[in-house]
């Protein structure tokens, strides 16, 4: 079964592409929702977090102290590589637990990850798929979701890699530009994958 790693900028519309997929029955893993998960069920990542962090990471009812991890690791690098060197390999086990319980007639799964090249996680997939848009339309979509400025969606941009970046490592780019079909990019990604296959 291919593993099919997934990623793009904030507001680059990664999810609308990951919905496309899905309604042809492929399988995806949201890597950044199974984190928040994980943060409170994986006993590994919950013992890494409390020995990093504190033990008031968690609240008294077991879930996760945000506001704690935030205050620590908010504009502070070096904490927040520990936090991602915690989290990242629980996300890389879980994803592997996952994919075993995919049924085998599937042909190829997707992994949707923000930080699909940062965490080095691309490695462990097949192909890699970028999908971009331009900056306006980014912005755009990013304040009207969130209710934001687009200075502070700026901010989280510049926390990411840049496209031109991803690009380099990426195998296919998939053009959200509201003008390329999507559905027919997703249909040409498809039958590719479906050719790859042995």
């Amino acid at each position: 079964m291919l593993k099919i790693g997934i990623t793009g900028g904030i507001g680059s519309g990664k999810t609308t592409v990951c919905k496309v997929f899905e309604s042809l029955g492929i399988p995806v893993f949201y890597a950044d929702t199974v984190a928040k998960e994980i943060m409170v069920s994986d006993p590994i990542l919950v013992a890494g977090v409390k020995a990093t962090f504190g033990a008031e990471s968690y609240t008294a009812d077991g879930s996760l102290n945000n506001k704690h991890i935030a205050g620590i690791v908010f504009n502070q690098a070096e904490e927040l590589a520990k936090l991602n060197a915690l989290v990242h390999p629980a996300v890389f086990r879980a994803f592997e637990h996952w994919v075993k319980d995919v049924p085998a007639a599937v042909p190829y799964v997707l992994k949707e990850a923000a930080l699909l090249f940062e965490s080095g996680s691309y490695q462990m997939c097949d192909r890699n798929v970028l999908v971009v848009a331009p900056l306006a339309l980014k912005l755009q979509r990013v304040m009207q979701r969130d209710g934001v400025t687009e200075a502070q969606v700026q901010a989280r941009m510049d926390k990411q890699l840049s496209d031109e970046e991803k690009a380099k490592m990426a195998d296919m780019l998939v053009r959200n530009n509201e003008t390329d079909s999507l559905i027919i990019q997703v249909m040409e990604l498809h039958h590719q994958f479906l050719n790859i296959l042995p």
